[in-house]
């Protein structure tokens, strides 16, 4: 079975995301979307409500698994026998840090990573451009499915 990871913090999840997630569970019989735990930042969305909206807006591909890790990528690739991790590529910024990080995971452990080049029409995409926009009422509704949409104007309004 050819398992895959895609890994992120997903706060939220936007439309560039979903894009390598689908993209990727055509390629493999089971891709993990992994939902870092980082303890020492403060996400908008708590580590359950985003596995939450990710498993809503990814419940039409049927070999996409969503999980939380904490700690090193590779020791839940291992823990899960996966040997790839998906990563989608923006611009060549993301090129120079994701090529560091695939050269430790693969030194590390063996662990492959797939460098996948972004949609243009998501190349801008970032869940933080995305929480800033919306923050000073902007539209977003084309950079985010509508179930994150629904939640981040509800999580903002709160505040």
């Amino acid at each position: 079975m050819r398992r895959a990871v895609c890994p992120g913090s997903f706060d939220p999840v936007t439309n560039g995301h979903l894009d390598i997630i689908a993209r990727a569970s055509r390629l493999y019989d089971t891709v993990y979307v992994a939902v870092m735990v980082n303890k020492s930042k403060q996400g908008l969305f708590s580590i359950e409500e985003r596995i939450d909206l990710i498993e809503q807006v990814t419940a039409d591909l049927d070999n996409v698994q969503v999980e939380s890790f904490h700690g090193l990528l590779v020791d839940f690739c291992k823990q899960r026998e996966i040997p790839a991790i998906v990563k989608g590529l923006r611009a060549v910024s993301d090129f120079d840090y994701e090529l560091q990080m695939a050269q430790m995971n693969i030194g590390l452990s063996g662990v492959e990573t797939l460098f996948v080049p972004t949609n243009p029409a998501y190349s801008f995409l970032s869940s933080s451009l995305v929480k800033e926009v919306a923050q000073w009422g902007g539209d977003i509704s084309h950079l985010v499915p509508p179930q994150v949409l629904d939640a981040l104007n509800a999580k903002l309004r709160q505040q």
